[in-house]
């Protein structure tokens, strides 16, 4: 029995990861643990990387499996109200602009400059 071909492009999702990062393949290699050998030979032979090889890299990029295989980002706005179906007013939560244009930054940021920037934070938030 011949397997289907899966719709969701990973190595396409991995490239436009590191592209948004202005990573090379050598810094994402470095920032998640894997030889950047390896990653070559994905695009080089078509191959899909390995669930945990996948995982390193989301954790170099900051985001989930889930994340990851989300097909679109949701655009986020400030809160507000909808109207359901029947009519009757919802309160809608979502992030504030700042909030989500600080999420995308760090998500562009390697681990080492995250627990910099948390660092940082934390004796912001200490000297109050």
């Amino acid at each position: 029995m011949q397997r289907e071909k899966a719709n969701f492009d990973i190595l396409g999702r991995i490239k436009s990861e590191r592209i948004k990062r202005k990573w090379t393949v050598y810094t994402m290699a470095r920032n998640a643990g894997v030889t950047q050998s390896t990653i070559s030979t994905w695009y080089r032979k078509e191959l899909q990387p390995s669930v945990a090889s996948l995982e390193k890299i989301c954790t170099a990029f900051g985001m989930s499996l889930s994340e990851f295989f989300m097909e679109e980002t949701v655009k986020v706005t400030d809160c507000c109200e909808q109207k359901s179906s029947t009519g009757d007013a919802q309160s809608v939560h979502a992030i504030p602009k700042d909030k989500n244009d600080l999420l995308h930054l760090w998500g562009c940021l390697s681990i080492t400059q995250r627990k910099a920037v948390l660092s940082l934070l934390e004796s912001m938030v200490d000297d109050r």
